[in-house]
């Protein structure tokens, strides 16, 4: 490759989006920034706190006396809170049910779009989200909005709790994911929608790796230029 770039992915809740850009920045020796785990960072500690999750001030207090650090591990990332990892508790039922409405937040959303643009201001690098190709990173070299059916991201993210341990009924996922998915495009700050110059990706019925190879032939045509 003659130069890194940096990818930005967007796309609704369960589209595949973090399992894929870890896939390519591990391609491609990139760094791999994963949005969502701040915010769901920041909504963990706030529930075992009991802040008031309608509350901006409070929430962007929290954040600023709160350390979140991603750290590169065999997995992709490690999510660190205040020097403990965390990777796992933030992925709990609790946290997914809260990070819109703490990420719908303006202020909360200022200080972490901060942040985000910091950790990516090298080259080779990989971020995903829900607004990267529209506010956080829009000049961007590649922006990528990843979707799938409703009924394959419930069942995705049923499989995914199994893993974990987490028992759901794909019912409940399904109106769950419905849910997110109109609290993301709704809100007023940043809401979730694709970027003009994004590249539109059905994943429905798609491999990791088909997805991931065709993002990368787009990334190795962008770095050729």
């Amino acid at each position: 490759m003659s130069k890194g770039i940096i990818i930005a992915i967007d796309g609704p809740a369960a589209a595949g989006k973090s399992t894929i850009a870890k896939r390519i920045a591990e391609k491609l020796n990139f760094t791999y920034i994963d949005t969502g785990a701040m915010y769901r960072a920041l909504t963990h500690k706030a529930l075992q706190l009991g802040i008031d999750m309608d509350s901006d001030r409070d929430l962007s207090k929290l954040l600023e006396e709160t350390d979140i650090q991603l750290q590169p591990n065999r997995d992709g990332q490690a999510v660190i809170i205040d020097g403990k990892d965390c990777t796992e508790v933030i992925r709990s039922q609790e946290v997914t049910a809260n990070v819109s409405q703490v990420a719908a937040h303006t202020n909360v959303r200022k200080m972490m779009v901060a942040k985000q643009r910091d950790l990516a201001a090298g080259i080779g690098v990989v971020m995903d989200g829900r607004d990267i190709g529209t506010a956080v990173l829009p000049n961007a070299d590649l922006k990528i909005f990843m979707t799938a059916s409703v009924e394959e991201r419930a069942d995705r993210r049923y499989i995914e709790n199994q893993r974990r341990g987490i028992q759901t009924s794909l019912a409940q996922l399904i109106a769950d994911i419905k849910e997110r998915d109109r609290a993301d495009s709704e809100r007023e700050v940043s809401p979730l929608k694709q970027a003009e110059d994004a590249i539109l990706l059905d994943t429905t019925s798609l491999s990791i790796e088909e997805v991931a190879d065709q993002v990368i032939e787009l990334a190795e045509k962008r770095m050729e230029r």
